[in-house]
C-alpha cells in the first residue's frame, strides 16, 4: 500500500509540473491591427538641430495613413506620405513611405510586445537577424514614443515623439 501510495504522488506531481511547463509555453498572439492604432494621432518631434518633424497618422480600414514633414527654420525640407496595411500571411503590416522629390521605400513593421515595435526594410522580412538597419520603437505612453535607429548594429539615432495636442 505504501509504494502504490507514493506511485500515486509521484505521478500527480509529474502531470502537475507538465501542465505548469505547457501554460509556460503558450505564447499569446498579439493584436498586431489594434496595436498599430497607437500611432493614430498628430505626433512631433525635435529631430536635429533647428528641425522639427511633424505630422499625423489616421485609421484607414485595418491600416493607416500618415503625413509627414521636416521644417528647419521655418521652411519645409521634407515632405512624406505614408500608407501602413495589414498582411495576415505575416502578421506584419507593410509601410510604404513616399518622399517628395524622391523615391519610394518599403517597410515592414510588427510589436512583439503591447508597446515595443520593430521597422525594418521590407526585403529583410523573413530574415530579420540579417537587416542592416533597423527602428526600434518603444511607446513610453499613450502620448510618447521614442524611435532608436540603428544600422550595422550600432545606434545611429535616437528620437523622441510626443503627441502634439494642437
Amino acid at each position: 500500500m505504501k509504494t502504490f501510495c507514493l506511485t500515486i504522488v509521484i505521478v500527480v506531481v509529474l502531470l502537475s509540473c507538465s501542465n505548469g511547463i505547457q501554460a509556460q509555453i503558450t505564447l499569446t498572439k498579439l493584436n498586431q491591427v489594434e496595436l498599430m492604432k497607437q500611432f493614430v494621432g498628430a505626433w512631433k518631434s525635435e529631430m536635429f538641430q533647428d528641425t522639427i518633424w511633424s505630422g499625423e497618422i489616421k485609421s484607414f480600414g485595418t491600416g493607416l495613413e500618415g503625413y509627414f514633414k521636416a521644417e528647419t527654420k521655418g521652411k519645409v525640407v521634407i515632405e512624406q506620405k505614408q500608407l501602413m496595411g495589414y498582411d495576415k500571411k505575416t502578421d506584419k503590416f507593410i509601410e510604404t513611405d513616399l518622399y517628395k522629390g524622391s523615391g519610394i521605400i518599403i517597410y515592414t513593421i510588427w510589436f512583439a510586445s503591447k508597446n515595443k515595435a520593430t521597422e525594418l526594410p521590407y526585403e529583410f522580412i523573413t530574415n530579420p537577424e540579417k537587416t542592416p538597419s533597423k527602428w526600434d520603437i518603444d511607446f513610453k505612453s499613450a502620448d510618447q514614443f521614442t524611435e532608436t535607429y540603428t544600422q550595422n548594429n550600432k545606434v545611429i539615432a535616437v528620437y523622441t515623439f510626443n503627441r502634439d495636442k494642437k
